[in-house]
């Protein structure tokens, strides 16, 4: 089925590579929360899909960590919708399904309202902090999980103050960013073996990139 370039309300993406790019990232959203949003801001050419890895606290969303992949879009388009990854990915199951539709994804109806998705971070003034191995974070991101582990389940403010005591620990190889962001990087497999990444922060944002994608931090 082919359909015209321009659809209203839906994104049209550069190729069908890309679709499926955007159904792996997506997915180890969910798995990291059931359920998941995905925020799709585009900027003309390019669709910028951030997910909430952990939430912030507060009204400055302070603890708040995002994770951050882009994608080129054939259509240039000016939106900014919330939604479920869930009904992202039906759609995008559907298309993938069949070979002869066009890499068009229609926008669900039903938006949602996550705190993370009203705070966006800052396009410029980036200043290099730091440059890490992805062995580093590795070992972040499972020293961390285990020390969650380990403490098993409790009371929800008692276990609250642990993640964010334990994600909130400030990484020295990484020019002092947040641990979360390892988490983060390695969950959605951001995390090449071998690899870098490079650290960014630009007022009280921090940003972590490697080649698989974007960690955002507050």
């Amino acid at each position: 089925m082919s359909m015209p370039s321009a659809v209203a309300g839906a994104y049209v993406f550069a190729d069908r590579a890309s679709l499926s790019d955007l159904q792996s990232y997506l997915t180890l959203a969910r798995q990291a929360d059931p359920e998941a949003a995905v925020r799709l801001h585009a900027l003309g050419p390019v669709l910028a899909a951030y997910v909430g890895m952990l939430p912030g606290r507060g009204l400055s969303g302070a603890g708040t960590v995002l994770g951050l992949r882009t994608f080129a879009l054939a259509d240039p388009v000016e939106s900014d919708n919330a939604v479920p990854v869930g009904a992202i990915l039906d759609r995008l199951a559907w298309v993938l399904g069949h070979p002869e539709n066009d890499p068009v994804i229609p926008v669900p109806p039903a938006s949602v309202f996550v705190q993370w998705a009203a705070i966006t971070p800052p396009r410029a003034g980036w200043v290099h902090a730091a440059d890490v191995s992805s062995d580093d974070l590795l070992t972040v991101a499972r020293t961390g999980i285990a020390q969650l582990g380990a403490a098993g389940t409790g009371l929800a403010a008692q276990v609250d103050a642990l993640r964010a005591r334990v994600w909130g620990e400030a990484m020295p190889a990484a020019g002092g960013a947040p641990g979360g962001m390892a988490f983060a990087a390695y969950g959605l497999r951001f995390l090449v073996e071998n690899g870098s990444a490079s650290v960014h922060r630009s007022g009280p944002w921090w940003r972590l990139s490697t080649s698989a994608g974007h960690v955002l931090a507050r």
